[in-house]
Order: structure tokens, then C-alpha cells, then sequence
């Protein structure tokens, strides 16, 4: 079988906290080889069992300055006092392994990274169907208080407000039917023709043969 050679894209998947976002991101790294998470820098102490480069880049906040500076980040931010962000060199050498790259961002996120990469970007906004749902599901995670669920409810219609801003959305009722759809979002969106970087030195093969 001749492969064709083909660039990496970037995946970003969205949704309010409840809609099933890191569920879809687990099955998808799970059953797909050529799937990687962003693996982003932070200030933030390193936690017991984590490990360099694999969990995050544990960087100082003044090394955190100097990489935003050179922007070395395809997106950034500050979460409760430390700082998060992407680094660009990373990811790159990803994508130009053929390998996808997938990132579980919100959309704020999603638009830094547009603006550093659009052509490399397929953005995935993941939604409940319906409001009762999304609250069943916080609540039966009984991971949080009942506050934290209300304040977690309360964002979530500023986070659904920016779906028209992604390139599909998945209604995630069933979350076999949403892994089936994800899975063909990837395919197809692999098989552009601007990704397949290999594809003119191919064609010239087949037709000099």
C-alpha cells in the first residue's frame, strides 16, 4: 500500500462543563494511534506523579514571560493565578509527523489559536440535548457541591453563546452515536486535499507508471 504523506491537524474540541468533552477526547486518544493531547506549559507547582512533558512543560513565570514574548505560544492564558499556554514549536513538530494534535480548550482558546493557525485548525463545539440533561450529568458526577454545579450551570450559556464560531457541533445524547460522529469529522477532514501533502508526488507515480 502506497501512504500517502499528510499533515497533522489540529483538533479542538468545546463544550459547556457536563456535555461530555473529556469523555469523547479519552475514547479518541484511546482508540486512535495517530491522536496526541497538547501536552501546554504552566506555571503551576508540579503535583505529585506528574511528569515533565507528559502531564505539562513546569516553567517558571519568568520563562513564561520570555516564551510569550518570542511568541513561542499558539494561545495562552491565566487560570485561577497561573499561567497556561500552548507552545507552538511542539505541536508543530507534531503536525508535521502527520499526526493529529488534540485540544480540550474553551472558546477563548479556540480563538487565539485561529489566529496563529487556521489553516491547521478543525473546531468541535460539543452540546447537551438539552439544559435538564446538563445538570443531571454535573450533578451525577458528584464530583462537586451543589454551588459549584449552579455556578458551572450559570456558565454555561455564555459558553454555548460562541458555538457558531466552530466548524461542527455535536448534539451528544447518545455517547455512541457522538464517538461515531467524531471519528467521521476526523476522517473526512483528513482526506482534504491540502492535508495530504504527499499527494502530488503520488498522482505523478500513478501516472508515470
Amino acid at each position: 500500500m502506497n501512504a500517502i504523506l499528510r499533515r497533522g491537524l489540529m483538533l479542538v474540541l468545546s463544550s459547556p462543563s457536563g456535555a461530555g468533552k473529556s469523555t469523547l477526547a479519552r475514547h479518541l486518544l484511546e482508540s486512535d494511534a495517530n491522536v496526541v493531547m497538547s501536552v501546554s506549559a504552566t506555571t503551576r507547582t508540579k503535583r505529585p506523579g506528574e511528569g515533565e512533558g507528559t502531564d505539562y512543560f513546569f516553567v517558571s513565570p519568568q520563562q513564561f514571560k520570555e516564551m510569550v514574548d518570542q511568541n513561542a505560544f499558539l494561545e495562552h492564558a491565566t487560570v485561577f493565578g497561573n499561567q497556561y499556554g500552548t507552545p507552538r514549536k511542539s505541536v508543530e513538530a507534531v503536525l508535521e509527523s502527520g499526526r493529529d494534535v488534540l485540544f480540550d480548550i474553551d472558546w477563548q482558546g479556540t480563538q487565539q489559536l485561529e489566529q496563529q493557525a487556521k489553516d491547521d485548525l478543525v473546531r468541535v463545539f460539543i452540546l447537551p440535548p438539552s439544559r435538564d440533561e446538563l445538570e443531571r450529568r454535573l450533578r451525577a458526577r458528584a464530583e462537586d457541591s451543589a454551588e459549584v454545579v449552579a455556578k458551572r450551570m450559570a456558565k454555561a450559556n455564555d459558553e454555548i453563546s460562541h458555538w457558531a464560531e466552530y466548524d461542527y457541533i455535536i448534539v451528544n445524547d447518545d455517547i455512541t452515536q457522538a464517538r461515531a460522529q467524531l471519528e467521521s469529522i476526523l476522517a473526512a477532514e483528513r482526506l482534504k486535499r491540502r492535508r495530504q501533502t504527499g499527494l502530488v508526488d503520488f498522482v505523478n507515480r500513478l501516472t508515470a507508471e
